[in-house]
């Protein structure tokens, strides 16, 4: 067993080695025309060609007979098709979703089955009543004691410190000091005399020998009592004793049964308990449970930690399972534009709602509604503290009253104090909308613009927002009188002002080119022809920033079916892990696992911070460490060693109805992962290294000249082929 362990380990690492060398300077290298040289049949002469680049453009990669489906039903009809994903039945996508309550969830529930730390200290401090449902009571008295516990170990630490202090002669941390005559100093300079020198006088000595026969069990001196800490401890120490009981015998009970238990026990056992679900633990002991009830018992532990990761595992599942791929690819690509950072506080609990009531309706419609959706959602506004922004000159600045009957009209008085500004103006959302969402860096706006774009939007808020609350306008935040944007007077009109800005900004020319250039760098071209994004520009223009309609002319122009095109886009890892799973026909049981390689490959779901969201050009996801966390993967999905995703390799080659030879299982391989479409460099690469692992036992191809394994059941496992497949050039490219 330790010997072919060994070889095993030989024999990946050689791989690894010899493959990364050719997979990086492949993946960077300028797109060549190898049609001439490989007899391939170029995209506008051959349907099945045509499909399998729609496929990599349109979805997150081809599944097992999606190339020859699409090519029967006709390329352009299935293009037609996904544009208008209403018409497409996705209840097997449901079936994989309908576990995760948060989903459909509002951020108002989400705050109060959820909480935060802000939520849990208005309970703490009695602004808020406990929740009277036990189970939604339990989470927060469990999230309630873990907060308590944290504040009584810094205070222990923090007198640790102190006691440190005082016998090194330095005054204490809390500024307090230890007079001469003091109890506490008198007997511990009694005790360290008593230490220093045993024959001493002092009186500290009959004390310790009282103290020495007290603790003699052969002593008849009675043992003094306890003090009222040591009862406590000794009360604690059997709490949970009798807490660790209580969990042990949890898993003999019906999944129903141990819920209840759970919900009834008293809070020590309750705490134990969510101790042994931390970091994802105890997914057998959740097993049988509703979705509620297994949500419930994780949210002890992180309660906001679910509703992301819910939403994390729901992004992943419908990129791989999901009919309607173009909607979810086009989901991403806009939530990337108007990039929002899960982790910038409550932005925790409105993603779920951002994604799905700002972003997902709005894809293949008019770019202006997706624009001021954005605009007015909670989760913009928090994340680009545009919320808090306040006119220099609104009367929240000038602390002046509500005007009776409505906004604030009447010419302010001068201030008290002159010198004295409290503006409270934010500029991060005036000028990320014109710099990333709009018209671009070059789009030829002034810092000038940028602060009167903050003026405008002063008072576009969220109403209550640790609540879940909504878009507000508050006309007591917004800065009074005209303003002028881009060479435009903007007449004051409150709320309207940013409206009209908005407007101004979705049918700029500007703004028409950005967004064309952004859609072809991400489905034609890192470096798009300007001819096409010129034509897409005018079609944004012409019909009015509808998005479908930009997206056809892209699709029916001669520069998206160029042969240059062709498998010459990078895929993000979010594209290289779904198109992995997509093409081996595996079963993702749990998601979760997933989510943590896309972790590790350094694209977090929803966790770009800044506004530019992730890149999509090549360079950024293309390195040797980069490719090598990819080869990993993909060597451990086709081995069956990624937790929650089941695949069955044979059933991929066709092995398990009819037994192959090791040229047929690595052409069927090839084929069906790579549609065939495999360079000669990548088919001898894998083969020579078989051959050198295997003792240089291959024999020559005598109709092709290529070198192929002579026993691939002897020298190396078809998970192991599989996993190179996945890990090649060809394969990381779209």
């Amino acid at each position: 067993m330790g010997v072919g362990r060994s070889k095993s380990a030989v024999f990946l690492f050689f791989l690894f080695t010899s493959t990364l060398a050719f997979v990086v300077p492949s993946l960077l290298a300028k797109k060549k025309d190898t049609n001439k040289d490989e007899g391939i049949i170029p995209i506008s002469q051959g349907e099945q060609r045509r499909a399998l680049h729609a496929l990599n453009r349109l979805t997150f990669g081809p599944r097992p007979g999606d190339v020859q489906q699409v090519a029967e039903m006709g390329v352009d009809r299935w293009i037609d098709l996904q544009l208008h994903p209403e018409k497409m039945n996705d209840d097997a996508l449901d079936g994989h979703l309908q576990t995760f309550r948060t989903l459909r969830m509002s951020s108002k529930e989400l705050a109060e089955n959820f909480p935060d730390g802000q939520e849990l200290n208005q309970v703490l401090n009695g602004k808020k009543s406990m929740p009277s449902d036990p189970a939604l009571r339990m989470v927060y008295q469990v999230q309630i004691e873990r907060h308590q516990e944290k504040k009584d170990r810094k205070e222990r630490e923090t007198a640790d410190k102190n006691a440190s202090g005082a016998m090194s002669g330095k005054a204490p941390a809390n500024g307090s000091t230890m007079t001469p005559n003091s109890t506490a100093g008198n007997t511990n300079a009694a005790q360290d005399n008593a230490a220093a020198n045993p024959n001493s006088d002092s009186k500290a000595a009959p004390d310790a020998e009282n103290t020495m026969a007290a603790s003699d069990p052969s002593s008849t001196a009675p043992a003094p009592p306890l003090t009222a800490a040591e009862k406590e401890e000794a009360r604690l120490r059997e709490e949970q004793l009798y807490a660790d009981l209580e969990v042990q015998q949890l898993p003999n009970l019906p999944p129903e049964q141990r819920y209840k238990k759970i919900v009834s026990m008293k809070l020590p056992q309750q705490l134990t308990l969510a101790d042994t679900l931390r970091g994802g633990k105890g997914q057998e002991f959740l097993e049988g449970m509703t979705p509620k009830q297994k949500e419930t018992l994780l949210a002890m532990n992180n309660p906001q930690g679910v509703v992301t990761g819910e939403m994390a595992q729901a992004k992943l599942l419908r990129a791989i399972y999901s009919e309607r791929q173009f909607e979810e690819v086009m989901t991403d690509f806009w939530f990337n534009h108007f990039n929002v950072f899960v982790d910038k506080g409550l932005d925790r609990i409105m993603l779920t709602s951002y994604e799905r009531d700002v972003i997902r309706p709005h894809v293949f419609g008019k770019f202006e509604d997706l624009l001021v959706a954005t605009a007015k959602s909670p989760a913009m506004l928090f994340y680009l503290d545009n919320w808090l922004s306040v006119g220099p000159d609104s009367p929240q600045a000038l602390g002046l009253p509500a005007h009776p009957n409505g906004p604030y009209r009447r010419r302010y008085p001068p201030r008290q104090n002159p010198n004295k500004r409290h503006s409270g103006l934010n500029e991060n959302y005036g000028r990320e909308l014109m710099e990333l969402h709009t018209l671009s860096v070059n789009g030829g706006y002034s810092q000038q613009d940028v602060t009167e774009a903050a003026k405008v939007f002063t008072g576009w808020t969220i109403d209550k927002p640790a609540d879940g609350g909504g878009f507000k306008f508050d006309p007591r935040m917004h800065e009074p009188g005209p303003k002028v944007v881009l060479g435009h007077r903007l007449k004051p009109k409150g709320e309207g002002e940013g409206l009209e800005l908005l407007h101004r900004l979705a049918t700029s020319p500007q703004t028409a080119h950005f967004i064309s250039l952004k859609l072809a760098e991400r489905f034609v071209a890192d470096d798009p022809s300007p001819a096409l994004v010129d034509h897409m520009a005018k079609t944004f223009l012409k019909k009015k920033g509808d998005i479908r309609e930009v997206l056809r002319t892209m699709f029916h122009s001669p520069e998206f079916w160029d042969d240059g095109t062709y498998r010459d886009k990078v895929k993000t890892p979010l594209e290289f892990v779904a198109s992995a799973v997509r093409a081996t026909g595996a079963e993702v049981d749990d998601a979760l696992p997933l989510t943590r390689q896309l972790n590790n490959m350094g694209m977090p779901l929803y966790g770009a911070q800044p506004p530019t969201g992730y890149s999509m050009k090549a360079e950024t996801w293309v390195s040797s460490s980069a490719l090598l966390n990819r080869m990993n993967f993909a060597l451990a999905l086709t081995s069956g060693k990624v937790k929650g995703v089941k695949l069955d390799v044979a059933r991929l080659t066709g092995s398990d109805t009819a037994p192959l030879d090791s040229n047929g299982t690595l052409a069927k391989l090839e084929a069906n992962l790579l549609d065939g479409t495999v360079s000669k460099q990548t088919h001898d690469s894998i083969t020579a290294q078989i051959d050198a692992a295997n003792g240089g036992q291959q024999k020559p191809d005598n109709k092709s000249g290529k070198r192929k394994p002579d026993d691939l059941s002897r020298s190396a496992e078809v998970n192991t082929i599989a996993g190179l497949l996945l890990g090649s050039p060809e394969f990381q490219k779209r």
